[in-house]
């Protein structure tokens, strides 16, 4: 067994090398290391209205999507140090930041404080110039990675993210959109007529890094915030990504984003809100997800104030019900038949989606 270590040491670090890609002794480990159950595992952790969503792959890798708010006396990387360590990591192999949103990328000087970070990806420069907080927290991450204890990644449309134990291939980058639909996608979408065209954003959010995750037969979606005008160009007149078990709602739930193309479209038996009690949820979104095709349920971090009773989901899909938040998260467990579960933290409960 020691002359097999010995062997997986020397020979893997040169394969790889000789792709142009790195490997550190940690995912080597990793990769080296038993597939525990074979599940893959995703924490949508309470960030209070921006995102972080951590999938923990069977060979034991780990992606974050998004760090959540600064400030807060770090509040949100406290958050997500809490879920990794639930999730038996000790440190996070890769961050992707969606885009340069505080509520999304504000947050990392403080989470690599806490926990090492092996390689950050991104979209590419910030395009949303106008000498605020998007540039500042910019300068931030730029900052994180000038101090070379991470490496970076550049995403481009088409790539497919070098994480084991999963595909995560990338819809997404910096205003560019895949231009082929996804195997077994490209069918004439039925739910364009009833998109409304919008003008083009001029933000980081159409700047949006967006991925669709593949687990054998599991399919995950998480576009960021990519905004309306982008969604009708990826969905219409042909629907580019074709049917997926979950939505990571784009947007936080915000009326940006979420627009019939789209959402009708994918088909999603879950939908998984990361809104805040005062940000997300907006009421022509809820109504939009609750009566999608083919969805099973809906899954909130926090009740919408703005949504109201009559259009939050259920209080047993809420991990963070009206009141004192206590930064409950959602878990979700896929197996490769494509069959998972969701599990609020608040309260234990289960609900199981069998494989189709």
């Amino acid at each position: 067994m020691a002359s097999v270590k010995f062997l997986l040491r020397c020979i893997v670090p040169v394969l790889f090398a000789a792709t142009g890609l790195t490997l550190s002794a940690a995912s080597m480990a990793h990769a080296a290391s038993p597939a525990g159950d074979g599940r893959l595992k995703v924490y949508f952790v309470d960030v209070e209205g921006g995102q972080s969503t951590l999938f923990v792959t069977p060979t034991g890798q780990s992606l974050l999507i998004d760090t959540g708010w600064p400030g807060n006396d770090s509040r949100d990387a406290d958050r997500i140090v809490s879920v990794a360590k639930k999730a038996g990591l000790t440190k996070i192999d890769y961050v992707l930041l969606t885009h340069y949103h505080e509520d999304h990328a504000g947050g990392v000087p403080q989470l690599v404080s806490r926990i090492p970070v092996g390689t950050f990806i991104d979209h590419g420069p910030n395009r949303e110039l106008d000498h605020g907080i998007t540039e500042k927290d910019y300068s931030e991450y730029q900052k994180v990675l000038a101090a070379g204890k991470s490496q970076r990644i550049l995403a481009h449309v088409g790539d497919v993210l070098p994480i084991t134990g999963m595909k995560a291939t990338v819809i997404s980058s910096d205003g560019n959109l895949i231009s082929s639909a996804l195997s077994g996608a490209g069918q004439p979408n039925e739910y364009c007529a009833a998109s409304e065209k919008r003008p083009d954003d001029q933000t980081e959010n159409s700047r949006s890094l967006g991925i669709e995750i593949t687990f054998g037969k599991l399919k995950l979606l998480d576009l960021g915030d990519l905004t309306w005008d982008k969604e009708m160009q990826l969905m219409c007149p042909a629907n580019k990504l074709g049917h997926v078990d979950v939505y990571i709602v784009s947007h936080h739930g915000w009326s940006q984003s979420s627009s019939p193309a789209l959402v009708n479209a994918i088909h999603a038996r879950v939908a998984i809100m990361d809104n805040g009690a005062k940000k997300g949820g907006s009421t022509p979104i809820l109504q939009t997800i609750a009566k999608a095709p083919g969805l099973e349920t809906l899954w909130q971090l926090h009740f919408s104030e703005e949504g109201g009773v009559q259009n939050n989901t259920l209080d047993k899909y809420i991990a963070n019900p009206q009141g004192p938040d206590a930064g409950h998260f959602l878990e979700l467990e896929g197996s490769s038949d494509g069959s998972f579960e969701v599990v609020n933290s608040r309260t234990g409960f289960v609900q199981k989606y069998a494989a189709r």
